[in-house]
């Protein structure tokens, strides 16, 4: 039996409780919400510890969200329902601190039962997680991360990565999310002109870690319907992100997304690594030189050695010229692969750049916007879209508006 603790002042709404539930659950004194955890334990009376607690935040909101903070966060195997008539700006941050659901403070007997439904059953479903999977169900279905990588820094991958995306989010619309995995110095906000409210740091951290409801509200919304986790804003927030922050971040939007589009930190760091370990498809990005290119295939190398290169990969040259001394067939001899995208250098490029506007998201027929296209086509074409993935239904997030970028 589920048991469930209601905290509120009003007898009215214990009263509702009592005909919903036929009287199973526990109610604290009318009194001032508790200040934490342990206090609210201490109140039990040496009852067993809670499956759900519902706070009502009618006459204390910020009590209410700061209790359910350290809830979630002490407590994670409890679901926290909060009462309250406030508008979106106030559910939204009780998701952020991993309210599981809200309830109206006027919610008639079946909605009540609808909320402790599922939230014994969020409670539930907390506690099993890590239990062995059973034996003969069928796996979760699971979109493809794509990861953008290079030896070298300069040569495109945030380019590359903007352009992709928006390329996958026309073709799933929804469906398609970016993460600004260069931890420190992250130019994908700049790139799509967003000021974001969320960065990684609320993605890889807190409540967003164990419920993809959560982790949703600190997306933001790109005005193609790209899903977007942008950089911090202080690259010594990166000491505070591990490579076990970024799995975990990944395997979970693999769950919720067709394509994750990971824009990653030139070479091999703990957080490429941790990316590299989770991707199905790689586009791997050398500029048309000779450090680059020779660095490009120490890469190749090392990621075959340690077994992390998958099947599904595209090398792409940027800045892709035969007046520098280089030809393709050079390229390809040094790095013992086909090339399979050229981009040629242009100064449409950098105007999209400084713009915030991804050439395919503006469009036009240029040769750089042809290839990009090529690109998009080759990813979509390599699989078709995974079983169990529609479109997915828009998220409630603000969109970061255009004229704002940091």
């Amino acid at each position: 039996m589920t048991r469930i603790v209601l905290a509120t002042a009003s007898a009215d709404l214990e009263a509702r409780f009592h005909a919903a539930t036929g009287g199973a659950f526990l109610a604290l004194p009318p009194a001032p919400l508790p200040n934490d955890p342990a206090h609210l334990f201490a109140l039990l009376n040496g009852a067993p510890p809670p499956d759900v607690v519902v706070l009502d935040a009618e006459l204390a909101a910020e009590h209410a969200l700061d209790l359910a903070g350290l809830l979630d966060e002490q407590c994670p195997q409890i679901a926290v329902v909060l009462v309250t008539d406030q508008g979106p700006e106030l559910s939204l941050a009780a998701m952020r601190v991993g309210v599981r659901d809200l309830l109206h403070p006027t919610a008639d007997l079946a909605d009540i039962r609808g909320v402790l439904d599922r939230a014994a059953v969020a409670a539930q479903t907390r506690t099993q997680v890590g239990a062995p999977a059973v034996m003969g169900s069928a796996p979760a279905a699971t979109g493809r991360v794509i990861s953008v990588v290079s030896p070298k820094g300069g040569v495109g991958k945030t380019t590359v990565a903007t352009n992709l995306a928006v390329g996958l989010a026309r073709s799933a619309p929804n469906s398609t999310v970016l993460v600004d995995l260069d931890v420190q110095f992250g130019d994908v906000a700049t790139a799509l002109d967003l000021a974001p409210e969320f960065s990684l740091i609320d993605a890889a951290h807190g409540p967003a870690t164990r419920d993809s409801m959560v982790l949703k509200t600190f997306l933001t919304l790109h005005e193609t319907g790209l899903y977007v986790i942008c950089g911090p804003d202080s690259p010594a927030a990166a000491d505070t992100i591990t490579g076990e922050d970024v799995s975990r971040l990944l395997q979970m939007l693999a769950l919720e997304f067709r394509y994750v589009v990971v824009d990653t930190a030139p070479g091999l760091s703990e957080h490429t690594l941790a990316a590299l370990d989770n991707t199905t498809d790689h586009i791997l990005l050398t500029s048309m030189d000779v450090p680059g290119v020779r660095g490009l295939r120490k890469e190749l190398d090392t990621l075959t050695e340690l077994g992390m290169l998958t099947p599904a990969r595209h090398v792409v040259i940027n800045f892709a010229d035969n007046r520098g001394g280089l030809s393709v067939a050079d390229v390809e001899a040094t790095i013992g692969t086909k090339v399979d995208v050229q981009l040629p250098v242009s100064p449409a490029v950098r105007i999209a750049m400084n713009k915030g506007i991804p050439l395919l998201q503006s469009g036009g027929r240029g040769s750089v916007t042809k290839q990009l296209r090529l690109l998009v086509d080759r990813v979509t074409a390599d699989h078709p879209h995974p079983a169990g993935f529609g479109p997915e239904p828009r998220l409630p997030r603000h969109r970061g508006g255009r004229g704002n970028a940091r």
